[in-house]
């Protein structure tokens, strides 16, 4: 079963709502690059994670969610289609879900100006929400104008920096996933005008969740092939990227030496080689027993939130989550 047919939740209604982000913006020709290119992001795929956060968060609120909690939802999915433009730029990444990314098909600049305006409207889209009752909506666009492109930034000035940190680390992975996740579900509570304790509790369980998810990712680089991927296995180490199974393979002396070889020059043998050395290291299970211990501070969030029905929305969003550690 899907996660969104087990969360019983209509993607549907909410894909409608992201196209209609486009499609309803008079400034956007019709047949335009612009409107195909988003079209055709929007449509290739992807789980909805955020959105469907937006829309269990809403389940712990006092109303019942509406129109607009759908609008943020789709708002979400815009905010996380565009960063995922900006990163293949920066990654130069050739493929995403196993298709040629957007800035292959039309030029770095274009894919750039196309994720600048995603973010922009959603901005444009949440300025509507103007009463202080309302306020809470704009921590979305501050996500989307701030804490993403610092996320970005950092992961490009990081780059080939074996001297990062593992604060360092963290702060990049929130910035970069979880604080998107953690303020679906607080936004979405918010629109169905929950507490504000219950509000901090279910920001406190969707970072935990994108915590878990991003360390997940940097494992799958080494554990996936490019079928499953739909990029080329470790693409992050080629790319520079300092992720937390290579942070721990650092620690490890016969390690340390040649992963701090590994450069922008450096030959596919050369990565190769070294994915292969992390790989059967004691680097992979360490970072899995921390996405674990994230997994288990969200399992404590929900039972602190256990008096409200949707709180077995939370368990099939953790074990959903869970399922990627096997």
């Amino acid at each position: 079963m899907k996660l969104h047919e087990a969360l019983n939740i209509d993607l549907g209604e909410i894909d409608r709502e992201i196209e209609q982000l486009v499609t309803r913006d008079k400034d956007v020709p019709k047949h335009s690059q612009l409107s195909s290119s988003i079209l055709e992001l929007i449509g290739s795929g992807g789980k909805r994670l955020r959105p469907l956060m937006v829309i269990v968060g809403s389940r712990f609120g006092r109303k019942t969610s509406g129109r607009r909690t759908i609008q943020l939802a789709a708002a979400a999915e815009f905010i996380h289609v565009a960063s995922l433009v900006h990163d293949d730029i920066i990654d130069s990444a050739e493929l995403r879900r196993g298709q040629p990314a957007l800035h292959t098909k039309t030029g770095i600049t274009s894919a750039v100006h196309i994720g600048n305006y995603m973010s922009a409207r959603v901005i444009e889209l949440l300025s509507k929400y103007t009463s202080d009752k309302d306020r809470y909506v704009h921590d979305l666009s501050a996500v989307a104008t701030a804490q993403l492109c610092l996320g970005e930034y950092q992961q490009m000035e990081l780059a080939y920096n074996y001297d990062i940190s593992m604060e360092q680390y963290l702060e990049k992975s929130r910035n970069k996933t979880a604080l998107l996740m953690a303020t679906c579900l607080r936004v979405g509570a918010l629109s169905s005008d929950s507490t504000e304790e219950v509000a901090k509790l279910l920001y406190a369980f969707g970072e935990a969740l994108g915590m878990s998810f991003q360390i997940q990712d940097d494992l799958l680089d080494f554990t996936q092939s490019e079928a499953v991927l739909g990029k080329p296995a470790g693409s992050d180490l080629r790319h520079g990227q300092v992720t937390l199974p290579v942070l721990y393979a650092l620690q490890d002396p016969a390690l340390e030496a040649v992963i701090r070889k590994i450069g922008p020059d450096s030959t596919e043998s050369e990565v190769a080689y070294v994915l292969e050395l992390i790989k059967f290291s004691e680097a992979l299970s360490r970072a899995e027993e921390i996405s674990q211990d994230y997994l288990d501070q969200a399992a404590s969030i929900i039972q602190q939130l256990s008096a409200y029905p949707a709180h077995v929305d939370l368990e099939t969003l953790l074990q959903y989550f869970a399922a990627r550690d096997r």
